[in-house]
């Protein structure tokens, strides 16, 4: 790995401030230099780009090897956000394009989903970039305060005992610097679907987190009063969708992969 970034050549992550890009970041640390690219600049080095109209990227991505795409959560129009970034991408010669995608982009029942979906679509047919994209599950960091074994209630907008692959964020973030490290020589035209160890419900984790643990399910509505007061129309929309689906069908995801890039066992979710 350390000789695929040998050149020099930064790695760019798009989406830097959140937790997934953060912790990309954290995993290319001694692999790579890094460029944190976000929306606002946050702090010396940031490199503050409007992903909306493309305001930035090319003086952002100019010099840079590898680019990693993590669009907003929910965002109304992440094909939007990934075709100013190939753009820009492109435009100043980068090599490889790694893009966060997700587990079943195409449901229909789950709208941010089917963005995605079109984003891997946009990037398969846009010509220019060699791209790798990872299609990871839940996270089991979404349930922090359960794996911390500091929760006493979880409140849920879906069934507490529907199965998700969960994985460890921090593994996913490991194969995405894996990736970006070797590079597209070896990952063009690659897609990763990166599920946990085990199917588990969410009442598995609460009755595997050593302490007693209340599980309530709720209203879509009475937790988006409480969760979602500052998200937009479209974006309660998006996750009710999504909160709905996961209320029916779960959320499963290969695990074969994610052991396979990682080299070793993937992290159990609890």
């Amino acid at each position: 790995m350390t000789e695929s970034l040998s050149r020099g050549a930064e790695i760019a992550v798009i989406g830097a401030a959140g937790k997934t890009g953060a912790a990309v970041v954290a995993a290319l640390e001694g692999l790579a230099d890094v460029r944190r690219v976000v929306h606002t600049a946050r702090r010396p080095g940031d490199f503050a780009v409007d992903l909306d109209t493309g305001t930035g990227l090319d003086e952002a991505l100019s010099g840079c090897r590898g680019v990693y795409f993590i669009a907003p959560n929910v965002h109304p129009d992440e094909p939007a956000l990934l075709r100013n970034a190939m753009g820009a991408a492109a435009s100043v010669g980068v090599e490889h394009l790694v893009y966060h995608s997700v587990a079943w982009p195409y449901t229909p029942l789950m709208p941010h989903h089917v963005d995605k979906a079109r984003c891997e679509d946009a990037l398969r047919t846009f010509g220019g970039l060699r791209w790798t994209v990872l299609q990871p599950c839940a996270y089991a960091e979404n349930f922090a305060a359960v794996l911390a074994g500091t929760a006493t209630t979880v409140e849920l907008p879906y069934s507490p005992d529907a199965a998700f692959s969960f994985v460890a964020l921090a593994d996913v973030a490991e194969v995405a610097a894996r990736i970006l490290a070797e590079g597209a020589d070896i990952h063009h035209g690659a897609t990763y679907e990166l599920g946990g160890p085990e199917a588990l419900s969410v009442r598995d984790l609460c009755d595997r987190s050593g302490g007693p643990v209340s599980v309530n399910q709720v209203s879509v509505d009475e937790w988006m009063s409480r969760h979602g007061r500052n998200l937009t129309d479209d974006g309660r929309a998006r996750l009710a969708a999504m909160f709905e689906f996961y209320d029916r069908y779960g959320f499963l995801a290969g695990g074969a992969l994610l052991e396979s890039l990682l080299g070793r066992p993937a992290t159990p979710a609890m």
